[in-house]
């Protein structure tokens, strides 16, 4: 599969708390969309004038910018969905991780939920590749706030598309929902892949 070409397939049927139709509108409109969207990106850039490259505007400029925007949307939207459709039973390596890297997976879980309820846009446990330790982080939008050189193992997607059709504005019961329906084998997976 190309990356950013293809739209992903969802690895669950359904999900505890969370509706049928959110996972539609979020999935097959919102998610596709931005699969389209860098398409077209990709397109415009083969053919923009870059005689005009100008730091207030140009078209280069926001060509490159939205790419960015629909480039990270599209990672992190298929890394909420890759870790969904579990039993929110907690298990595997990445727990010990956890515990070492913030002192308990109690601690690491309240600070996490304390993120989601805070965010606009996305809570993320990454593993940082430039000290070898994971951290949580918060962003705002898809292409503000990331590290470099940290890569995404755990996503909550704080946006209100995520969650308002079926818990309107209580975030904090959303948070929970989302932890009752974590894939951690998935999670565990991820987390291998990265520290190897």
């Amino acid at each position: 599969m190309k990356k950013y070409e293809e739209v992903k397939k969802l690895p669950f049927q359904n999900l505890i708390g969370i509706s049928d139709k959110t996972i539609s509108i979020h999935h097959d409109k919102l998610y596709v969309g931005y699969v389209k969207k860098w398409q077209e990106i990709q397109e415009r850039l083969k053919t923009v004038d870059k005689t005009s490259a100008n730091a207030t505007f140009s078209d280069l400029r926001e060509l490159k910018l939205e790419e960015s925007f629909a480039a990270n949307a599209i990672i992190l939207h298929e890394a909420y969905f890759d870790i969904l459709g579990g039993q929110g039973k907690i298990e595997g390596e990445i727990t010990k991780a956890i515990e070492k890297d913030f002192g308990s997976f109690e601690k690491w879980l309240e600070d996490f939920k304390a993120l989601g309820l805070c965010s606009r846009g996305w809570t993320i446990l990454g593993y940082d590749f430039n000290d070898g330790k994971l951290r949580n982080f918060l962003l705002d939008a898809h292409n503000l706030y990331g590290v470099w050189g940290a890569s995404p193992i755990l996503v909550l997607d704080m946006y209100e598309h995520a969650y308002f059709i079926d818990f309107g504005a209580d975030k904090k019961s959303y948070i929970e929902t989302f932890f009752q329906n974590l894939n951690w084998q998935a999670i565990n997976k991820k987390f291998q892949k990265i520290v190897r």
